[in-house]
């Protein structure tokens, strides 16, 4: 369980438990009110942090597909380029051959 996960649990623990608080208790109003505000603000908190959680995994998303397809770009231009390579080794060897049987003509 990642820590965002365990802070989502404990935050929804906490919540549950001052919406389980009743009037019944014996607290002043003001006690009441404060646990109220607190509540409010918790589940505030709860809902920006879920807001903010699901953007960075659209932006983790979309930065991973950008990796994929920049990886595929760079396998394509190795592969361009050892098809390069090769084909100079070739038109290398077929040089050497010519200017091998040039010299044997003319000697």
């Amino acid at each position: 369980m990642s820590n965002f996960e365990k802070k989502q649990q404990n935050l929804n623990q906490l919540i549950d438990k001052l919406n389980s608080m009743s009037l019944s208790y014996s607290q002043p109003s003001h006690e009441l009110e404060k646990i109220k505000n607190e509540k409010n603000e918790l589940a505030y908190k709860k809902k920006e942090i879920e807001k903010h959680n699901q953007e960075l995994m659209r932006e983790h998303k979309y930065l991973k597909d950008k990796i994929k397809k920049l990886q595929l770009e760079v396998n394509k231009k190795s592969e361009l380029e050892a098809r390069f390579n090769q084909d100079i080794d070739e038109l290398s060897k077929e040089t050497e051959s010519l200017v091998s049987e040039i010299d044997k003509w003319q000697m």
